[in-house]
């Protein structure tokens, strides 16, 4: 579901959180992690499905990124916020304030 009005911008204090109505789940067949959402389905690739697992909605963004950042070796918390402000725009996502 595409957005045509602006992205929400995600701040370091925000706390995301699945929408009640996507699941983030493991697809044997693809052996890859997806997002399910009402007539949609997004493959994620592995650092997007690490993002989402963390979305708790009691995690702020900053610790997010320094819980990826002790997993990977490069995390840019831009990156994530951009990704997370699509998802959100999407309706995905839902970023409760800090």
């Amino acid at each position: 579901m595409p957005s045509n009005g602006p992205v929400r911008t995600v701040g370091d204090t925000d706390r995301p959180r699945l929408a009640p109505h996507v699941r983030l789940a493991y697809d044997p067949a693809r052996g890859r992690h997806v997002l399910l959402a009402p007539e949609a389905v997004s493959v994620l690739n592995r650092t997007g499905a690490a993002i989402l697992d963390l979305c708790d909605g009691e995690r702020t963004v900053t610790q997010i990124v320094a819980e990826l950042s002790g997993r990977y070796a490069h995390v840019a918390g831009d990156e994530v916020r951009l990704f997370l402000a699509r998802l959100a725009a999407r309706r995905c996502v839902e970023v409760g304030d800090g």
